[in-house]
């Protein structure tokens, strides 16, 4: 048997107010949000690293569009190779600890803001200039990684509520050091 808490959501800003009493299982949708979008990035990471060496290159030179408003940025970052040993262990490395943070609900807040970052600039790349192509499927991905991190997904069947606890000089994590908040939750 389970118990019913109402929850309110609510916010104002610049003048506007948001109110919402959201459903009894919008936290299972949440947990279920920050385990698919972190089982999608986790599974890019790993192909990324079974198939290495990986090279971003061919993506920042064949396929970013020529429209972006990003394009002569990452043209400059392909001709570096210096910059690209570093970005072809970046991508990989990082997307597979981003999804297993998810999917373990461990810094979520932390790993959504690099998986929303990383979803923005292959959004730039791939942006046409045509305001059709504005919404994509990156940007739609970047959002969702935005929404887990505004949720507190972590703390909902995840390691974050753990860690948040964890005793540390007589008081729990997030009292000693409240600005463990913006990387756990």
């Amino acid at each position: 048997m389970s118990t019913q808490t109402r929850n309110q959501l609510e916010s104002r800003f610049g003048g506007i107010t948001l109110e919402g009493t959201p459903h009894a299982l919008s936290a299972w949708f949440v947990v279920t949000l920050r385990f698919v979008i972190g089982g999608m990035i986790l599974f890019a990471g790993i192909g990324k690293v079974s198939e290495w060496p990986f090279d971003a290159s061919g993506y920042l030179v064949h396929g970013v569009d020529a429209a972006s408003p990003v394009s002569g940025l990452y043209a400059a970052m392909a001709a570096s190779p210096a910059l690209m040993e570093i970005v072809n262990v970046i991508i990989p490395v990082t997307q597979v600890l981003i999804g297993v943070a998810l999917i373990f609900g461990g810094f979520v807040r932390l790993a959504a803001l690099g998986g929303a970052m990383q979803m923005f600039a292959f959004y730039l790349g791939g942006w046409s200039g045509e305001w059709l192509a504005l919404f994509d499927s990156t940007l739609i991905y970047a959002i969702v990684f935005l929404a887990v991190a505004a949720f507190g997904a972590g703390r909902i069947l995840g390691a974050d509520k753990y860690i948040e606890q964890l005793n540390v000089g007589g008081q729990p994590l997030i009292e000693r050091f409240p600005k463990m908040q913006y990387l756990l939750g």
